[in-house]
């Protein structure tokens, strides 16, 4: 039996890190998406009725809101523009010089 296998604590920590790994993997693809979502509900209609029910009634009702929302999802769009570049890669559709 191997020094890992004995203790018995080699194996449930490499399946922790490989399920954490999976979750932030997904997690970083989530985030753009959503942003993106966010950005056009606070820049329609539903952007006054979470002004009411924040009270921010006060000032204009979505604010700079939806620009914040674009730029995050900007920001958030790296895992996305890898994997376009991975498979347009592997499918060869780059140029090569």
């Amino acid at each position: 039996m191997s020094a890992a296998g004995s203790s018995g604590t080699g194996d449930a920590a490499d399946v922790r890190r490989s399920a954490g790994a999976k979750a932030a993997t997904w997690l970083a693809f989530a985030a753009s998406p959503t942003f993106a979502v966010m950005a056009l509900l606070s820049a329609g209609e539903g952007g006054e009725a979470a002004a009411m029910l924040c009270g921010a009634a006060h000032g204009p009702p979505s604010g700079g809101m939806p620009l914040m929302y674009v730029l995050m999802s900007a920001f958030h769009a790296g895992p996305w523009l890898k994997r376009i570049g991975m498979r347009r890669q592997t499918s060869g559709l780059l140029c090569k010089n």
